[in-house]
């Protein structure tokens, strides 16, 4: 599951107060700017193909990873 972060947003206003920009801070802004990448990438090998967590750990313990 994925955990939701609050972020806290600060609004600039025109002159009728219509909400035309928003500022937030370096940290979220770079925490955002990395789920953004991460989900490119996902979105990318989505039709690439699976392998099984057992293989995984296989291959893990074969190479002394594990």
């Amino acid at each position: 599951m994925i955990k939701s972060k609050k972020i806290k947003l600060r609004y600039v206003t025109d002159k009728n107060g219509k909400k035309r920009d928003v500022i937030l801070s370096i940290k979220d802004f770079e925490e955002l700017m990395e789920d953004l990448s991460d989900l490119a990438i996902a979105a990318q090998r989505r039709s690439e193909e699976t392998v099984a967590h057992s293989r995984v750990i296989k291959k893990l313990k074969a190479d002394g990873a594990l």
